[in-house]
């Protein structure tokens, strides 16, 4: 692997852009959550696909889909960064959470399954908790029916994380936001409600929230039980695709205390509801989210809005 440019703060979050040969190219992120310091909770986001064939409007992935990177490939990314940062390689850590959610949707590809088996025995991080976060595509169930069983093997009592990104209740407007088939609210529930066991943490709905982007309680509670399943919302980050089909946040990341009524509404009826807003140098960066450095610079119109820290070449 040749890392040929990188962007950010390391107080905040540095992205990097990588060459696996073949002209294939991964970006790979580490960051923290000022005020918390890395000591406490570091978090590093891989690529499991070269490019992603899902295509969502939102998102700067997609497109240019290559394939899928084997457990090495994967690996390596988490290495350079643990090593750039931890050279013995010991994480100290108290949370060191592996996201495999830079580019690609992870349900492609089984060697993501290869590496969740695999990392314990690779790293010494007594805080290592991996993150899935998926759109769930159809076909992927004997991914997923694996899945539960690593997580039980190797990851029980809250050492895992299980993101679904669903967007919006109005299953037209879902199709149009994530362009694949995909799981139904009701098979995403009910593997839900298997994946989990005791002392688990609950499985995060996620929803990148756009204007016009409806979330309806009653949909909600006739799918997910708030006990098993709590909401995440995020602001849209500014990406040359949102801006390419019109989309805009409904969350403001300049109003962190703002109060939204349909969040609002949905604590009323009994579910967790976490408004995650992080740091507006991030969107700079590029490291957000549905940001890739790749697509800013072939960009010929620059936006304005992201992708506006210095990067360097290496």
């Amino acid at each position: 692997m040749r890392v040929i440019a990188n962007a950010g703060n390391e107080e905040v979050a540095r992205v990097f852009l990588a060459e696996l040969g073949e002209d294939r190219f991964v970006e790979f992120v580490e960051s923290v959550q000022p005020p918390v310091p890395r000591e406490e909770k570091w978090v590093v986001m891989v690529s499991t696909l070269f490019g992603c064939p899902v295509g969502c409007p939102m998102c700067d992935a997609g497109g240019r889909y290559q394939g899928k990177l084997t457990a090495d490939e994967i690996f390596v990314q988490i290495d350079y960064l643990v090593r750039r940062r931890y050279p013995d390689a010991r994480i100290p850590a108290r949370k060191f959470k592996i996201q495999f959610a830079r580019l690609g949707e992870p349900s492609l590809n089984p060697a993501v399954l290869e590496i969740l088996r695999e990392l314990p025995g690779l790293l010494r991080a007594p805080g290592l908790m991996p993150s899935i976060s998926t759109v769930a595509p159809r076909g992927t169930d004997a991914f997923f029916s694996e899945l539960t069983e690593i997580k039980k093997e190797l990851y029980a009592d809250g050492r895992f994380q299980l993101q679904f990104s669903i967007h919006t209740t109005d299953t037209e407007l879902r199709d149009k936001l994530i362009p694949i088939r995909k799981w139904s609210f009701g098979k995403i529930a009910r593997y839900g409600e298997n994946f989990l066991a005791e002392k688990d943490r609950r499985i995060t709905l996620n929803f990148a929230l756009g204007k016009g982007m409806p979330v309806n309680p009653a949909v909600m509670l006739d799918h997910f039980d708030p006990e098993s399943f709590l909401l995440k919302f995020t602001p849209l980050n500014p990406t040359y695709r949102a801006r390419k089909n019109g989309l805009s946040t409904y969350i403001e990341p300049d109003a962190p205390g703002r109060r939204y009524e349909v969040l609002e509404r949905l604590s009323e009826v009994g579910y967790t509801v976490l408004q995650s807003i992080g740091e507006r140098e991030e969107d700079r960066i590029g490291s957000n989210c549905g940001q890739l450095l790749q697509r800013h610079l072939i960009a010929e119109e620059k936006l304005t809005t992201g992708y506006t820290f210095p990067l360097q070449q290496t």
